[in-house]
């Protein structure tokens, strides 16, 4: 605490605005107690985003994260796919409450013809889960089987995601990759092209995202940070298991940087992705709070109840979040390289001290 208070004094001292200070003085010294590796963003209309960078992309060399440093935003990957559907949806192309069959014909599940796009959207289909089916529960000691053997896309979705429904479609809710490998394969159907091309072209490029992408366990992807896990019983940080990225598909494969992902959470919220109806569904909380690729709630910061909507993601030692808060405007990025630091507590604490 005196560490902080120091920093806080420090900064209204060169004239920095007190919250501003206060904000700064909590991100410096959670980082360090905390073992934080990555960058944070926080954007405010009408205010110089604050960005800070802790922590190595890469221990062996140590090579420091920095502002630009690009680093996998696992599940926040579903946002996109979302937002890929919808707009499908507000060009006429889409009906949520259309089964899968009607955009896969060759869908082999037997839920092709009761589960809709809506409930593979907030995660209600009743699919087995993609990382609790029986290859991957019985050999799961071996490591990752599921991500750790190189798969297409279409053998994801015949081999993991075209299982019998364990619920009755809408009645569950169960967070499961597989929905979205689902959804990622009819955006391909319906556009005639990859998901990833159909990513650039729709949002990537243009918003000019530079620093984005599909990752691939063939390329070298310049400026990507490391990632590493903990060992419990050893306290130390060890590099993550080899996988193959991209069998996360639609669900997790992306990479990114803060400025990147602040200039598409900005275009989204602005409506500039999508048509206002679509955003609307895609913030409506349904079971366990969740909309269209993300959470939706209300939580109270500033003494008030505020509407807010969350991404997190997390892939072995990469952990993203995406917060964003409606009144007042707020959005914060965290993209870590390690599973150290908690970061549903750290983006909920800068919360508490940013919204004015």
């Amino acid at each position: 605490m005196r560490t902080l208070l120091w920093i806080a004094l420090l900064l209204v001292a060169f004239g920095v605005p007190a919250r501003a200070a206060d904000v700064d003085a909590f991100v410096r010294d959670y980082a360090q107690q905390h073992g934080f590796s990555g960058s944070i963003r926080i954007v405010r209309p009408g205010k110089p985003d604050y960005v800070r960078s802790f922590g190595l992309a890469n221990l062996a060399f140590e090579v420091p994260n920095r502002t630009h440093t690009k680093y996998r935003i696992a599940s926040i990957t579903k946002l996109f796919t979302a937002t890929l559907i919808l707009q499908l949806r507000d060009r006429g192309r889409l009906d949520l409450d259309r089964p899968i069959r009607a955009y896969l014909p060759d869908y082999a599940g037997r839920g092709g013809d009761t589960i809709t796009v809506q409930q593979l959207l907030n995660h209600t289909s009743g699919l087995p889960n993609f990382d609790q089916v029986a290859e991957a529960t019985d050999a799961i000691r071996d490591g990752l089987p599921t991500y750790q053997k190189p798969y297409t896309s279409d053998q994801l979705l015949a081999k993991f995601c075209s299982g019998d429904p364990l619920h009755a479609p809408g009645t569950t809710f169960d967070y499961n990759n597989g929905d979205y490998v689902v959804l990622g394969k009819i955006v391909e159907r319906l556009y005639g092209q990859p998901y990833e091309h159909v990513l650039r072209e729709r949002i990537l490029d243009p918003l000019r995202m530079k620093d984005s992408g599909f990752l691939h366990q063939a390329d070298v992807v310049a400026g990507l940070a490391d990632t590493y896990f903990r060992h419990d019983d050893r306290k130390t940080l060890s590099p993550d298991l080899p996988v193959y990225p991209e069998n996360w598909y639609a669900a997790g494969a992306l990479y990114s940087t803060t400025a990147d992902l602040a200039t598409f959470s900005r275009a989204l919220f602005d409506g500039r992705l999508v048509g206002r109806d679509s955003l609307e569904r895609m913030f409506r909380p349904g079971l366990d709070d969740y909309g269209y690729g993300l959470w939706s709630y209300q939580t109270r910061l500033g003494g008030a109840a505020r509407r807010v909507v969350k991404r997190p993601g997390r892939i072995m030692g990469a952990q993203a979040q995406l917060f964003h808060v409606f009144d007042p405007d707020l959005t914060i990025v965290l993209l870590a390289n390690t599973a150290s630091a908690d970061l549903d507590e750290f983006v909920a604490q800068i919360a508490r001290r940013a919204v004015d």
